[in-house]
């Protein structure tokens, strides 16, 4: 199609009468433009239709070729022509970069090498310089360079991004003979001399490239070209194979003895796959848009045709292959690059014999009967070690965990190949199942080792139900991670907790974790605990049935596998309750060590939680949390040590009040007798010391003042939250106009504790998750929010208005859909009725929400807000204006329907 437009060009521009840049440009432009946009309206048709990414970046190349090529001869045919060229007066035009290797995605840059014999001519430049201000005016991204070959010589020989750029040069047109004597230099006095400092300079690169990007290849919003696993990756080994061997096409890695023919297929199905995914992403948002959010994953799935199914929906299928390309781009990119790496190191020649048929190396020392330690890695004797005993398999890792040694890639690569020597015999094997658990239960480094397992595709194989749960991602905001990524992790820091590197951050279970006697069965459970994700039952009830059947298989005794099948079933349990229920009160506690039933379920569900929450991914762990965890862990404590809780709370109450008799020696007897009455026992229970001793400061001064509403602020560090007291008349509305206030002044709200005296007002902890790192930034963020809150109490501003002002005008396309529920409980508190409201999270929910339950003259008494992601599960523990429970059945019915309405907005 664009050659017959470009002669349609041509010939019109011999038409026409072009006196300057000026009247070419006003002849090319219109019809190049029209040209473009047909040609990518073409390419995303193709790609629609048969969803070759690869033919489709090569088709938006070839195009781009014949607009330059246009361009050129348009310029040098009627602008500038040379009839008798002189020899400064030749120029070849030359693609480099991503233009260079002959693909383009339709927002890539086109980068250009104007070559010249030596210094710039006047002619030379004007003709570059119109190029470039026709492809400017096609709003065209162009990276480009003008230099003669002596210039790209020296410059490449000081700049790697340079020198990778000229690796990748591509004629289009001009004089060929400058071409070719670059090339022939370029090879002779760089590459051939400079190998060892180019692949170590890509590596370097890479790594840093990778940091940049976001280190692990399965954070669930993935960069498509720079991540890890992504189109990069591939590039960096191609580059690293094109300098070292000189090889021009990918097909050419199998004869330098770089890829077998399988793997290179596997190269091949990779880079189209992430080819097609960047066109895509592309296409869609119209830029060049390299990172694969959630709000385009959907609309990128439906396009390549993903549609639900096994308890998955399209999305996260498409998202599960993704990560699987990337995996095996990682497998891929990692042998060559360790190889190449350990190569360099031990300064032998780069690439001389990159694999080939193992041997036994001179100087090894054996470490078992198939193995041996060479260069302080370990590897196998030769290429038959899996086929002669195939549970060496699993004993190669073991080797690698027991000696804390790296494995040498000729024997992670040889593994991968012997996957089809995983059979159900060897699962069984009881040797196999062992070294499996050591490695799993290990003090060392298991979390390395099983990565290394994964990496491999052994793990997926040996636990069969692991393998269902590689590269898969669930579709929403709360999991940075996939979920075997997930679990990995959480065998980390469960080793961490264990070797006492996180005591200031988990001081509880810093302590109890070595008084734990199910040790092994506390990792198999980390190990199990989201192994059923993805499957259309509830993944924790599937995931203990699991634990139930691989329990014995991996040696377990009957008593350590049903304590593995119950921590996986009720993993769940002691996060949501510390998140989501009052731990002041009995029923809540009651409820808990009931499930629980032991001490030693207590400490082992306590590490299981805290391992979980802080493997999701940064910043999900908070202080806070880990406070309410402990709460809840000391409050069932005394359950289950035989204690009852009326009693222990009568003689905590009194003792709490103690305490703060002795904190406060200026207060009369009377004085202090009259300030505890005004305080209901649940007071007492859950503030700790150091705030009760602010508040009740904070109470006199105000009283003191004469000051009926009024506000307090403060930071904690340990916990990484700003907490706010609002002293005020008690009424229906307080918490929505607290919650509003805060909305508007940027507050984000995760925990609320609301106390009424007995005279009628209302001490509140509002409890603010920190936006700033300084305390100084903090402090003044928390002031706007005390304002704000003091101005709605007193009148002076309508909370309506604020919080209108603050929502976003157009709201945003929503990626996610969580259908909002209402349960209404009586069971779950002995003095309250509890309302758990769950769906789609957006700015000045909670005001909503609050409002809602205000016009419905309902008095909340507490309010635990936790957050997962785009999900937003509140629970209010309230009463009707009598002071009881609401129960009936109309009267829940108006409840539900008012907060259903809520999330229609």
């Amino acid at each position: 199609m664009l050659t017959t437009s470009s002669a349609h060009v041509l010939t019109a521009l011999k038409q026409a009468t072009i006196r300057d840049t000026s009247d070419l440009r006003q002849v090319l432009v219109p019809e190049l433009l029209r040209q473009l946009s047909e040609g990518h309206a073409e390419a995303e048709k193709n790609l629609l239709a048969h969803q070759d990414g690869l033919a489709c970046a090569r088709t938006l190349c070839a195009d781009m070729d014949g607009i330059v090529r246009t361009i050129y001869d348009a310029v040098v045919g009627h602008l500038y022509p040379a009839a008798n060229p002189s020899s400064g007066e030749r120029l070849a035009v030359v693609a480099t970069g991503g233009y260079g290797r002959g693909t383009l995605a339709p927002g890539s840059d086109v980068d250009l090498l104007f070559l010249l014999p030596y210094k710039q001519t006047a002619w030379s430049e004007s003709v570059v310089e119109a190029i470039l201000y026709v492809l400017w005016d096609l709003k065209l991204k162009v990276g480009h360079a003008t230099r003669s070959v002596e210039e790209c010589m020296r410059e490449a020989a000081g700049d790697m991004t340079i020198r990778t750029s000229l690796l990748e040069a591509r004629y289009l047109f001009g004089d060929l003979e400058l071409y070719d004597t670059l090339v022939e230099r370029f090879d002779r006095e760089l590459v051939a001399v400079s190998a060892p400092a180019f692949v170590d300079a890509k590596l370097k690169e890479r790594d840093a490239r990778v940091a940049k990007a976001g280190v692990s290849r399965y954070l669930v919003e993935p960069n498509v070209k720079d991540g890890k696993g992504g189109l990069r990756d591939l590039n960096t080994l191609f580059w690293i194979a094109k300098y070292v061997y000189r090889v021009r096409e990918p097909e050419e890695l199998v004869r330098a003895g770089l890829f077998t023919p399988e793997e290179f297929q596997l190269f091949a199905r990779c880079e189209e796959f992430l080819w097609r995914v960047r066109c895509h992403l592309h296409f869609v948002t119209g830029r060049a848009e390299e990172r694969l959010t959630f709000d385009l994953q959907r609309v990128i799935a439906e396009r390549i045709g993903y549609k639900g199914r096994g308890g998955l929906s399209g999305v996260e299928r498409f998202m599960k292959a993704y990560f699987r390309v990337a995996k095996d781009v990682g497998d891929l990119t990692a042998i060559v690059c360790a190889e190449l790496e350990a190569r360099q190191t031990k300064r032998r020649p780069v690439l001389n014999r990159l694999f080939g048929h193992f041997r036994r190396q001179r100087g090894g020392a054996l470490v078992a009967d198939d193995f041996i330690i060479d260069n302080n890695r370990i590897n196998v004797v030769d290429d038959l070690a899996f086929e002669r005993d195939p549970v060496n398999l699993i004993r190669l890792f073991w080797l690698a965990d027991k000696h804390n040694l790296p494995i040498n890639p000729d024997a992670t690569r040889l593994a991968t190949r012997s996957l089809k020597l995983i059979t159900p015999t060897l699962r069984k094997d009881p040797d196999a199942n062992r070294m499996f658990v050591d490695i799993l239960s290990s003090k060392n480094a298991p979390e390395v080792v099983l990565r290394l397992m994964n990496e491999a595709g052994v793990l997926g194989r040996f636990v069969p139900d692991f393998g269902r749960i590689v590269s898969m991602m669930q579709f929403n905001m709360y999991h940075h991670y996939t979920v075997d990524e997930h679990l990995l992790r959480s065998i980390g820091v469960l080793t961490e907790i264990e070797a006492g590197r996180l005591g200031d951050d988990h001081p509880l279970a810093n302590t109890i974790v070595g008084t734990i006697r199910n040790r092994r069965a506390l990792f198999v459970a980390v190990f199990l605990h989201d192994i059923a994700k993805g499957r259309p039952a509830d993944h924790s009830q599937a995931g203990a049935i699991i634990a139930r059947k691989l329990g014995p298989r991996f040696g377990l005794s009957e008593a350590e596998t049903e304590t593995v099948a119950w921590l996986v079933e009720h993993h769940l349990l002691m996060s949501n309750t510390a998140q989501s229920r009052d731990l002041s009160d009995p029923a809540t506690i009651k409820a808990f060590a009931a499930v629980v039933q032991t001490m030693e379920r207590l400490k082992l569900l306590l590490v299981l939680t805290i391992v979980d929450i802080k493997a999701v991914g940064p910043g999900v762990w908070t202080g806070w949390k880990g406070q309410l965890l402990r709460n809840l862990y000391h409050e069932t404590e005394i359950l289950l040590g035989g204690g009852t809780a009326d009693i222990a709370r009568s003689e905590r109450v009194r003792l709490a009040q103690e305490e703060l008799r002795q904190e406060l020696p200026s207060w009369t007897a009377e004085d202090f007798d009259v300030y505890a009455a005004r305080l209901s026992p649940g007071y007492w229970l859950k503030t700790d010391l150091s705030r009760r001793i602010k508040q009740a400061r904070f109470v006199r001064e105000a009283e003191k003042a004469g000051r009926t509403v009024t506000t307090h602020y403060e930071t904690d560090p340990f916990r990484g939250v700003t907490e706010l007291t609002v002293l005020s008349p008690d009424h229906p509305r307080l918490l929505a106009i607290v919650t509003g206030a805060c909305a508007a002044a940027g507050g984000n709200i995760v925990d609320a504790q609301i106390f009424t005296t007995s005279d009628g007002m209302a001490l509140d902890t509002i409890v603010l998750s920190r936006a700033f790192d300084r305390d100084e930034d903090e402090l003044r963020r928390a002031g706007r929010v005390a304002n704000a809150i003091e101005r709605a109490l007193k009148g002076e501003v309508r909370i309506a208005d604020l919080v209108d002002g603050k929502r976003p005008a157009q709201p945003r396309v929503k990626p996610f859909n969580v259908p909002p529920e209402v349960t209404i409980d009586n069971s779950l508190s002995n003095r309250q009725t509890v309302i758990e409201i769950s769906g789609l999270d957006r700015p000045g929910l909670l005001y909503d929400l609050t409002t809602a339950l205000g016009k419905l003259n309902l008095n909340i008494a507490s309010a635990h807000i936790v957050t997962f992601g785009e999900k937003a599960v509140d629970v209010f523990y309230v009463t009707d204006l009598t002071g009881t429970k609401v129960t009936h059945a109309g009267r829940q019915a108006a409840i539900r329907r008012a907060v259903l309405d809520v999330f229609k907005r």
